[in-house]
């Protein structure tokens, strides 16, 4: 099983690390993850040979203590609870360190003032004052940074030295040679040599003992003020969850805190108010800010029967919901759990780090020792060779070697879940940037996952009408999202769809069912091959036709004859061209997934230029695909929906699932990018490689900062340039270095996607009281001035403003700008779209059928263009500004005869 231990007492790397030891050394312990970051630990182990008892008192029995994690509870209040034990350790450092800054002064001007002409203490009759003054203060200072003392020696006892046992023992000894000093300075006083008594004084170390402690205090504030920085992301999601929601008791409303709600309480969300849990809306409407979790730039409509999601906004309307998710369950919660876990895991660049850090206090207080002994065989004092040794201790820094990746780790995973990112740990955000070889699924990843119908082929006697209600009611058993383009097709013609029997989903090829007493299969090229179905030319040559248009033919069959096919086509995201273009100048080789035949697949490919196009793919082939690349000697990351690519996902060396939206819990994903956007694969990509930069770059300077540092306080240079470092400079060095390291892991926070997409979308919001130029003049200029607002076209005369914007846009500052303006601004919604069929004269061929789709498909507020030869028609949905005379000159440009626009 897997457990969490809280630990405390940790102060640096070498504590880390002998935690870790400890622990692992455990009969039954598998596995030991220690986080310095957060204090925690995770361990698994065999609950027959070890339990939690166990591993506590392992724990402590080398100065620390450990108690297993409490239960769970709401995400908010268990953060809180975090935040607020930092920030209590935070305010007690703080006085610590006031404290000992406020004696420190006074005693630095008693021990050196003299030195530089103050006329303090000075003089034969006030030395035993100046010293005895000196040692009171500096008992003060040590005691109030006592912590330093207890934790280092109790950790060099157990012979687990740290950071703190260094400390300890630089102040400990300058402590120590002050007090011979006192007994020197009184010794000599009683023998009336006053010479000698006067060179012991200056034998006193007080001022250094005190100094060592309070400026690593000074470093260790800082250092953990600038620690508390890296949740920054993980604090901006914990805010999104609501402190209190409104709930139904006994028919009356309730204010009760968000973390008191049970499942199936009724929870009552209005304008402007939060949603605190997971559930299904019970009565009443809204519109719902999703975009905090999902990146749905706009509001979307919430009915009964619809699902809300915790964290999001309620924008507008009223409603009840019934809560089905809460406390840990809240996909909020999954979410920060997810970062949070990420956060403080270990990447593998950081096991040299770790195999330093285990050694490294012991190794510093042999060099130490070393140091000591060689200077006093060279001839110098003693006061000299202490001063080096002590040095040498103090200068030593484990920290920076410790924090020189998990802080860039926690800022990396945060900066990618802000931008709807969420990277399971550390070792993916490292491994993501040495990817060379991308395999995409077309379907939803390439292109938007809604497919349309374009084409339709008739080779019976039958209307194109009623095998359109044919095909639709086959389909209306699928779920794939050819067939329902088909159901959607249908249904937008108003047509009754009967129920097939039998239905068969015949996986990567097609479907089969009974209607009407006969038997009919549909489906691609494949599936009749199967069959034995005999396709004669005109048929190939027309599936030949829409598969270098780059559409997917579905081939409908009636009793083993075929009757007719419908072309379905996918469109390209705008987003994934600019993506797939980001790839190839990162040197990666794009991979095409795709089961659609090969015609149709080279086509799509050829317009997107991507390297590879592997076509005919079944879903169970996909993870063959990735083994045979990586088999080659590719590292390679497969992108798909999360769900149908599972095995190539989790086959692949990183697994991507995209738009996964609210479905967080993928086991088969390393990456779950919230949005359907490939650029965030771009920005998942370059935030790892800036991350990775900068672990080099903290590692580097903890590595050069220690192999300089300790050579130059043990006195290297001494002989040849007379250069040594007194015990304080070196304690101020040691706690600049890991503030250095934190500081520059921090820079991370500023990271933002290299490719920034504005994506232009357009919603319509009806208006009443226009009645004229002005008036519209006066709409278009208030709501111009909403933020992302980019573009607004105003009728006065429909009374309805059309709105492109770009990421997100708030609904309530448009319906305020309109009311500001002085009109009533009525519910928004999708354009109202009118259907038309365009008479058209003179088509001969498929490419004749692909240039009116064309020429229609570009007229403003023209959408779903599906143009039939056989019937020489051009159906289409249009918005009411589109004229006929538009849709006319549209055809008559592109070179053929308009008989009827209907």
């Amino acid at each position: 099983m897997e457990e969490k231990f809280d630990v405390t007492g940790m102060t640096c790397a070498a504590c880390q690390a002998n935690v870790t030891r400890v622990v692992s050394k455990l009969d039954g312990v598998s596995h030991c993850d220690v986080s310095l970051l957060s204090n925690s630990m995770k361990v698994e182990f065999d609950q027959d040979k070890v339990n939690e008892q166990v591993i506590c008192e392992a724990v402590k029995q080398i100065g620390y203590t450990a108690s297993v994690h409490g239960e769970k509870g709401e995400v908010k209040k268990e953060w809180q609870n975090r935040q607020d034990l930092v920030e209590s350790d935070q305010r007690s450092a703080k006085q610590r360190l006031i404290l000992s800054l406020v004696l420190l002064i006074p005693l630095l001007v008693i021990a050196m003032g003299p030195m530089v002409g103050l006329p303090i203490l000075e003089g034969m009759e006030w030395m035993m004052i100046s010293a005895l003054t000196q040692l009171i203060l500096c008992l003060f200072i040590l005691f109030i940074q006592r912590h330093f003392f207890i934790t280092g020696f109790k950790a060099l006892m157990k012979k687990s030295a740290n950071m703190d046992s260094l400390v300890a023992m630089g102040s400990g000894a300058s402590f120590v040679y002050g007090l011979v000093g006192i007994y020197q300075m009184a010794y000599y006083f009683g023998v009336q040599n006053i010479e000698m008594a006067h060179m012991a004084m200056h034998s006193l170390y007080f001022e250094s003992a005190a100094t060592i402690v309070t400026l690593v205090s000074v470093g260790k504030y800082l250092e953990s003020r600038s620690k508390a920085k890296t949740s920054d992301a993980l604090d901006k999601l914990v805010d999104l969850a609501p402190k209190n929601a409104t709930i139904l008791r006994n028919g009356k409303e309730v204010v009760v805190s968000s973390e008191s709600i049970r499942i199936h309480d009724i929870v009552v969300i209005r304008p402007g108010q939060r949603i605190p849990v997971d559930g299904k809306v019970v009565s009443g409407t809204g519109y719902v800010d999703q975009s905090a979790i999902t990146g749905e730039s706009l509001p979307v409509e919430k009915n009964v029967g619809d699902s809300v999601i915790s964290a999001t906004m309620n924008e507008n309307g009223t409603f009840q919901f019934e809560a089905e998710k809460v406390g840990q369950d809240t996909t909020l919660a999954k979410i920060i759990q997810l970062v949070d876990d990420a956060g403080n895991s270990k990447a593998p660049i950081a096991r040299l780090a770790d195999k330093v850090s285990g050694v490294f206090v012991p190794v510093v207080i042999l060099i130490a020792l070393i140091t000591f002994v060689v200077w006093l065989i060279s001839g110098q004092t003693i006061q000299f060779a202490l001063s080096n040794a002590i040095s040498v201790l103090v200068i030593s820094c484990p920290c920076a070697l410790g924090l020189a990746t998990p802080v860039a780790i926690m800022v990396g995973t945060g900066k990618a879940a802000e931008n709807g990112i969420l990277i399971k740990s550390a070792a993916i955000l490292e491994q993501l940037h040495s990817i060379d070889t991308i395999v995409l699924d077309k379907t939803g990843t390439i292109t938007s996952g809604k497919p349309s119908v374009q084409g339709i082929k008739v080779y019976t006697n039958i209307s194109e009408n009623d095998f359109i209600s044919m095909a639709a009611s086959l389909e209306s058993g699928s779920l794939h999202p050819l067939g329902q383009a088909i159901v959607e097709y249908a249904k937008d013609k108003n047509m009754n769809l009967e129920q097939p029997e039998n239905f068969t989903n015949i996986s990567g090829r097609g479907i089969q069912a009974k209607l009407n007493e006969h038997v009919y299969l549909a489906g691609n090229k494949r599936l009749l091959e199967e069959k034995n179905i005999r396709i004669n030319q005109n048929v190939v040559a027309d599936l030949d036709a829409y598969a270098s248009l780059g559409q997917t033919p579905l081939i409908f069959v009636e009793d083993q004859n075929v009757i007719g096919l419908i072309s379905v086509a996918d469109t390209v995201r705008s987003t994934s061209q600019v993506a797939l273009e980001q790839f190839k100048q990162k040197n990666m080789h794009v991979v095409m997934l795709t089961g659609d035949n090969k015609k149709t697949a080279e086509a799509i490919g050829k317009s997107l230029s991507v390297d590879e196009v592997i076509s005919d793919v079944l879903p169970q082939d996909k993870e063959s695909v990735i083994r045979k690349l990586q088999e080659q000697g590719k590292k390679v990351m497969m992108v798909g929906d999360g769900i149908n690519d599972a095995p190539a996902l989790m086959r692949a060396d990183i697994g991507v699932a995209i738009g996964a939206g609210t479905d967080i819990a993928l086991d088969s994903a390393d990456v779950i990018l919230m949005k359907s956007s490939l650029l965030d694969v771009v920005t998942a990509i370059d935030l790892s490689s800036d991350v990775i930069k900068n672990i080099k770059m903290n590692l580097f300077w903890a590595f050069f900062y220690n192999i300089l540092g300790i050579p130059v306080a043990a006195g290297l240079l001494y002989p040849a340039f007379g250069l040594r470092l007194s015990p304080m400079i070196g304690s101020a060095c040691m706690s600049l270095s890991s503030v250095c390291v934190v500081t520059n892991a921090l820079r991370l926070r500023y990271f933002k996607p290299r490719i920034e997409m504005e994506e232009v979308k357009t919603f319509t919001m009806h208006i009443d009281g226009m009645s004229c130029g002005h008036c519209a003049w006066l709409v278009e200029d208030a709501l111009k001035k909403v933020p992302n607002v980019k573009e607004v076209r105003v009728d006065y005369n429909l009374g309805k403003a059309d709105i492109d914007y770009v990421q997100q846009v708030n609904m309530v500052a448009l319906k305020q700008a309109v009311k500001d303006a002085g009109y009533i601004p009525v519910e928004y919604k999708e354009e109202k779209k009118m259907k038309k069929i365009v008479t058209v004269d003179g088509m001969m061929c498929m490419h004749c059928v692909a240039h009116v789709k064309d020429a229609l498909s570009k007229v403003e507020g023209v959408s779903d263009v599906v143009v039939s030869l056989d019937e020489k028609t051009a159906t289409l949905n249009c918005t009411e500004n589109v004229t006929d005379q538009m849709l006319s000159d549209a055809v008559t440009n592109a070179g053929y005869t308009v008989i009827s626009v209907k």
